[in-house]
């Protein structure tokens, strides 16, 4: 298949996601894996449609429901690597936090601010 090029404003028409560049440049960060920093860009860019939907806790945290599926499907994995990624992501790197509903309810992840240390 042969694609063509970008002509002008052309270049402008795609939305992102944002990886933070300190996932790849932090120490810190070093053992994650390059697929558990993409879903950690993935989980951020769905904080903005939580916010849109004022998805906020008793404390006004944002939590985003995103599940298995969707991370399956996102990544175009199987059940296991992305149950295996959102591990890494939260007791690994303590970047997210899963708070469990209950039965047949998908988690509220928070998506931790790497920024400020707590």
């Amino acid at each position: 298949m042969q694609f063509d090029y970008f002509y002008g404003s052309q270049a402008e028409q795609f939305s992102f996601y944002r990886i933070p560049k300190v996932l790849f440049t932090d120490p810190q960060f070093k053992p994650l894996s390059t697929d558990a920093k993409v879903l950690y860009g993935i989980l951020l860019d769905r904080m903005s449609l939580s916010v849109k939907n004022h998805w906020l806790d008793e404390q006004s945290r944002v939590y985003i429901i995103f599940t298995t599926e969707e991370i399956m499907e996102a990544l175009s994995c199987a059940n296991q690597k992305a149950c295996r990624l959102m591990l890494e992501l939260e007791k690994d790197a303590g970047l997210i936090e899963r708070k469990r509903q209950g039965l047949g309810k998908p988690s509220l992840i928070y998506v931790k601010n790497f920024a400020v240390s707590s």
